[in-house]
């Protein structure tokens, strides 16, 4: 999940330097919601692997 967090962000910084804003400001949201579902799915996953031990 966390490499289409950083594919969505080269997509954005690609088509904001090339021009076209529309699509890198989707790009940019998609990049921003994966990475945060990323980081909650880790914080739940460390959690629940540090109670089983």
């Amino acid at each position: 999940m966390l490499s289409y967090a950083l594919m969505f962000l080269i997509i954005a910084i690609l088509a904001g330097a090339l021009g076209f804003s529309g699509v890198a400001g989707t790009a940019s949201w998609i990049a921003q919601v994966l990475f945060v579902l990323f980081l909650v799915l880790f914080v739940l996953s460390f959690f629940r692997n540090r109670n089983r031990v």
